[in-house]
């Protein structure tokens, strides 16, 4: 990838250089989105926290030897999908198999995710929220990586180390299953 072409690249090639207000710059453009994935892919408030420090601490610790073979954006998330598979490993998951099914199926649905109730945007967009975070691990930083930070195929394929047709696998099954708990 052509720097020339990323303004963000320059920015950390110039980070790279010395020039603090570079990194700052870089700091402003991807906070947001940085965080938001690590929380939506993390699924846990202080796991996030702790995984967004230790990407930038990876960015800084990185900048001497940063080439810019991809966008930036692409560069920061690979590393932040390592740190969100990396978090999972050491976590054992609460529920599986049965036992989650039975868990959930205890739980009556609210009455605002009736069909019959007609939902407002903000419900709409929760549901969508709820949805997403019961996909599988890797369906769900597919989906997140294409719907919220607008990656191509093949980036979502350079963050996440697996072959194109495996990510258009991912976000195909993603949407089939976002579809079945979304309609009506």
């Amino acid at each position: 990838m052509d720097a020339a072409v990323d303004p963000d690249a320059q920015l950390m090639l110039a980070y790279a250089r010395g020039d603090l207000a570079a990194f700052e710059a870089l700091y402003a453009n991807h906070r947001g989105p940085l965080y938001r994935f690590l929380l939506r892919s993390a699924r846990d408030r202080a796991l996030a926290d702790e995984l967004f420090q230790e990407t930038w601490s990876r960015v800084i610790a990185a900048r001497e030897r940063y080439r810019p073979e991809a966008r930036f954006q692409t560069w920061l998330l690979q590393i932040a999908h390592h740190l969100v598979i990396d978090g999972h490993r050491r976590k054992r998951p609460i529920a599986v198999g049965e036992e989650a099914e039975i868990a959930l199926a205890s739980h009556p649905t609210p009455e605002r995710e009736q069909p019959e109730q007609a939902l407002s945007e903000f419900e709409q967009r929760r549901r969508l929220q709820l949805a997403i975070e019961q996909l599988p691990d890797e369906q769900r930083n597919a989906i997140l990586l294409r719907l919220e930070n607008e990656l191509s195929l093949e980036e979502i394929a350079d963050v996440t180390g697996v072959g194109r047709e495996t990510v258009k696998s991912r976000l195909r099954y993603a949407m089939t299953k976002l579809r079945d708990v979304l309609s009506p």
